[in-house]
């Protein structure tokens, strides 16, 4: 019965992370033409970067893009970011979900490394937390300030991680774990 509810819970949490990735690209989409849509005019107020206006569904809309906040900020504000957090915990969700729960499936190989699946999710988890750790810091410390130093030390960073991944989890898993180390240690 555990077996059901774990893929039933899995079917959920991936046609959620579908949806919220859908809302989040096309949001990001819809900001990318605004910008693309603005143009400066003489007589917008100073620290507007430009306006556009659009129509939709027989509404007119006249949208200002303002550099930086501006000195009064209205009372109810729209932010686009639950799309974002959505796809993003619910893309961890399936990761534990698919990969930590089912770590005798997709994440150990037996002729790669001898784990029980306790000790495979727990390294697993472990790297994305150590990961994060370590990229914050990097970016706070001296190197942070150097944008191709530190891209240089994190793409070092990733090839060893990968190495060492080949040697700890099946390739899917090692694959997985990357991509997820990856969104983890930049968000």
């Amino acid at each position: 019965m555990d077996a059901y509810l774990l893929e039933f819970a899995s079917l959920l949490v991936r046609w959620l992370h579908v949806i919220a990735g859908i809302a989040w690209i096309g949001s990001s989409f819809y900001f990318i033409h605004l910008d693309l849509s603005l143009r400066p005019r003489p007589e917008l107020p100073s620290g507007v970067k430009g306006d556009a206006w659009q129509v939709h569904g027989g509404g007119f809309y006249h949208m200002v893009k303002y550099l930086v906040a501006p000195a009064r900020m209205p009372d109810e504000l729209t932010w686009f970011k639950w799309e974002a957090y959505v796809t993003w915990l619910s893309g961890f969700s399936l990761l534990v979900i698919v990969y930590y729960l089912g770590a005798e499936l997709y994440l150990i190989d037996k002729s790669v490394l001898d784990l029980t699946a306790p000790m495979a999710a727990a390294v697993a988890f472990g790297t994305l937390v150590v990961a994060w750790l370590l990229y914050e810091v990097l970016c706070r410390s001296p190197l942070g300030k150097h944008e191709v130093a530190l891209a240089l030390v994190g793409y070092v960073f990733l090839v060893g991680v990968t190495y060492a991944f080949t040697h700890v989890f099946s390739g899917r898993g090692a694959f997985t774990q990357i991509g997820a180390l990856v969104i983890a240690a930049t968000t």
